[in-house]
């Protein structure tokens, strides 16, 4: 379903990324491990088409996206849960939601995306009039990924989905990543907890340094040594 290669991104003269490759099939959750400062985001904000690669290509379904601004990426049917939640604190949660249907591919079932949120995430509904502003982490990580699937994505890309959350809601965000699998739905993880993240994704990829250092199943990484050494601790 996307299919990244050779990419390459730099801040001014630092270079964030170099010969990134990476496939995404479809139906599949990847996982993208690395250290703080690997250059996870930057690859995520890349095919998103935040950030501008200089060299390298990104095709989704068969479509080169590099270059395109991102909401067109967005209309293509990617969606992103960013880093961070950055919900519209001064907005009530369904106002959220309904700015995550504005792309002309989700206008026409707005409505049944709102009741399927709300199916997914009972608490949005019975909070649906609340400023999200005033709601915990694990609600606006709700809400985050809620206005993510207005916009009915195929394939999602979760940067750090449980960061700064209670080991509870932790588990409550990764049923949910598990849950939007079995829907069908192709899913791009950037976790922290490298251990959950490998046993439920079907392949993974290391980054080090901005480059891809390492692939396989997540079996694969999970039993690897020096995956064990360095990113859990074994």
């Amino acid at each position: 379903m996307l299919s990244v290669e050779d990419l390459d991104l730099y801040y001014g003269d630092a270079q964030a990324l170099s010969g990134v490759s990476l496939e995404v099939p479809q139906g599949d959750i990847v996982a993208i491990i690395g250290a703080n400062g690997a250059g996870k985001s930057s690859l995520i904000r890349t095919i998103a088409g935040i950030e501008a690669p200089r060299a390298g290509k990104i095709v989704f379904k068969g479509t080169p996206i590099q270059g395109l601004e991102s909401h067109q990426i967005c209309n293509l049917g990617i969606g992103q849960v960013a880093e961070g939640r950055q919900v519209f604190p001064s907005l009530t949660v369904l106002e959220n939601l309904e700015m995550g249907a504005v792309l002309p591919r989700a206008r026409a079932a707005a409505k049944r995306a709102l009741e399927d949120v709300f199916t997914l995430f009972p608490r949005l509904a019975e909070r649906r009039t609340q400023v999200a502003g005033t709601m915990s982490g694990g609600e606006q990580q709700m809400l985050a990924i809620g206005r993510c699937l207005m916009g009915a994505p195929e394939l999602i890309m979760f940067d750090e989905p449980s960061l700064g959350l209670a080991p509870v809601v932790v588990q409550e965000v990764l049923h949910t990543i598990h849950v939007l699998h079995q829907r069908g739905l192709t899913i791009l993880l950037v976790e922290q907890n490298v251990a959950v993240s490998l046993k439920i994704s079907q392949r993974a990829y290391v980054l080090e340094n901005g480059r891809m250092v390492m692939s396989g199943s997540g079996d694969e990484l999970l039993r690897n040594d020096r995956v064990r050494q360095a990113y859990l601790g074994l």
